[in-house]
């Protein structure tokens, strides 16, 4: 942590209790519940711990790294927006993520945070597809965030969505939650010690959510979006 990056910030803008957006979206997990893919608490936290390596890491992070990097550069955060853009296959998982993107940007220009309102923009024009890890590494570089714990937050928050989701779908109950998110303190720890991959490397390999997420449209019982 560096010296501007202070741990109330952090906490405020890290917390659940902050208005993100994530309540709506599943992440694939509904359509895995009903294919009865995913039935008990093993088998989410397996699944939580492979979108963190193989989704989160070298995608999201990649964008999120990049973004916060640019120093307020609104041009190279669209590079690493549109990168992200290119990199999700799932209609529904771009679109979730740039729903989020919207409403954090949006609690960000009400706040005044440095460069909210303009990317947001941006975004309204159609000229940016804000996606929430782009807004993310923006937005937390202006309050002076440090990358590390900008990563943490990050990955922290992309768990507790998919906890949340399972939760609501009764998969998990509270206790199997806090014992997830605890093990996935060391996945997380794990990713953090390598480096970023460059925004040129960005990738992931999670081809069995992509079609959950591609398949959950046809469903005819939805709580989530996604």
């Amino acid at each position: 942590m560096n010296a501007n990056s202070d741990l109330l910030t952090i906490l405020q803008h890290g917390d659940s209790f902050f208005p993100s957006g994530t309540v709506s979206f599943s992440w694939g997990i509904e359509t895995l519940s009903s294919d009865n893919k995913l039935i008990k608490a093993g088998d989410v936290e397996r699944f939580v711990a492979h979108q963190l390596s193989y989704r989160w890491s070298s995608s999201d992070r990649v964008v999120l790294c990049s973004a916060h990097g640019y120093a307020g550069d609104l041009d190279k955060v669209l590079c690493a927006d549109n990168a992200l853009e290119a990199n999700s296959l799932p209609r529904e998982q771009r679109e979730g993520s740039c729903r989020m993107g919207a409403a954090f940007l949006n609690i960000h220009s009400r706040l005044g945070t440095q460069n909210a309102s303009n990317y947001q923009i941006l975004v309204r024009s159609g000229k940016a597809p804000g996606h929430i890890a782009a807004v993310q590494g923006l937005i937390w570089s202006e309050l002076n965030i440090d990358k590390k714990s900008a990563c943490n937050m990050s990955a922290h928050a992309y768990v507790m969505g998919m906890l949340g989701a399972a939760l609501r779908l009764n998969l998990i109950g509270h206790v199997d939650c806090q014992k997830i998110l605890g093990n996935m303190h060391n996945v997380i720890r794990t990713i953090l010690i390598s480096p970023a991959p460059e925004l040129c490397e960005i990738n992931s390999y999670s081809p069995a959510v992509d079609i959950a997420m591609m398949k959950h449209e046809t469903q005819s019982k939805r709580l989530f979006s996604n």
